[in-house]
């Protein structure tokens, strides 16, 4: 795509954003992931949000100006390579400035729809700014540590079986199956052989770890039942029979810190706003006259949304 079209689609995209948008998902109000340090080294020295980039007409164009086009055009930026992206932001900038200009001076500034529009703008900003200064912000590292704490202390170890299987089509070829296995036929050997199971025939019949609740019945039953290294006798499912081989049994434990951290981070920011959104509408009354559609909006404010 070249500069001018680059330039456009931008300008498109903004427009598009300003007009139609509805308001960020809880996610995109999140802090960005931090960038590693080798990043941070090579990075230029920060620009001050008050240094003048452009002016158009007289109108000054902003370093602060290029930072909320930024941050409008995320999903745009990452078509454009990162030493052309300033002089894209500042292109969309200039085309808007010059635009804004041509619809005040035909009196559009005036209209009903620029000024409801001008005031859902504001309400997404402030809540924007609110929720960077307020929600965002209690993410820290002691807040991240103690809900990790909490989810050591409240988990509850469950027993998981890592076991193999043959699966064939009927009880005859099961039982032959078996008796291979008895003869000493390597468990592994025979079901790549002899499965009818895809994945089996790649990997030994493995099926890796699983819990309870996560197999049909009859195969659940008898896996759990057998010790490690033991090998059943043909049980049926709705799939077929199955010879089945457990090969190790354990205790779920919890998940170390740094594979939860950011997840955690997430459901620190999650709880803070749900907090902050439950005391401000205990304090305020909404009305919704449809009853229907305040149904609707009750089940999405307690979750139960599809």
């Amino acid at each position: 795509m070249n500069t001018k079209l680059k330039t456009f689609a931008g300008a498109l995209m903004l427009g598009s954003a300003l007009l139609l948008g509805s308001v960020a998902a809880l996610a995109q109000d999140a802090p960005a992931p931090a960038a590693d340090a080798a990043s941070a080294a090579a990075a230029p020295a920060p620009v001050a949000p008050e240094t003048v980039l452009a002016t158009v007409g007289g109108s000054p164009i902003t370093e602060a100006d290029l930072n909320y086009v930024a941050e409008d055009l995320q999903q745009q930026l990452q078509s454009v390579p990162q030493d052309q992206q300033r002089a894209f932001l500042l292109s969309v900038l200039i085309d808007m400035r010059l635009m804004a200009k041509a619809a005040k001076d035909a009196g559009l500034d005036q209209s009903a729809d620029y000024k409801a529009r001008l005031g859902y703008l504001e309400d997404r900003t402030l809540r924007r700014e609110f929720f960077s200064k307020n929600i965002s912000s209690a993410v820290t590292e002691d807040a991240v540590k103690a809900a990790y704490d909490k989810y050591v202390a409240d988990y509850k170890p469950v027993e998981e079986v890592r076991a193999r299987h043959i699966l064939v089509a009927t009880e005859e070829e099961a039982k032959a199956v078996k008796a291979d296995l008895d003869g000493g036929k390597p468990f592994e050997v025979e079901a790549m052989a002899k499965t009818t199971d895809p994945s089996g025939k790649q990997n030994g019949g493995d099926l890796g770890f699983f819990q309870k609740g996560q197999m049909v019945p009859e195969f659940e039953q008898v896996a759990f039942s057998l010790q490690p290294g033991q090998v059943s006798d043909p049980v049926q499912s709705q799939f077929g029979w199955h010879i089945i081989k457990l090969e190790e049994k354990r205790m779920t434990a919890p998940e170390p810190f740094e594979q939860l951290a950011q997840q955690l981070g997430q459901q620190v920011i999650f709880e803070t706003y749900d907090a902050e959104m439950k005391k401000f509408k205990a304090a305020t009354t909404v009305e919704i006259p449809d009853a229907a559609l305040a149904e609707q909006v009750r089940l999405q404010t307690e979750g139960g949304g599809q």
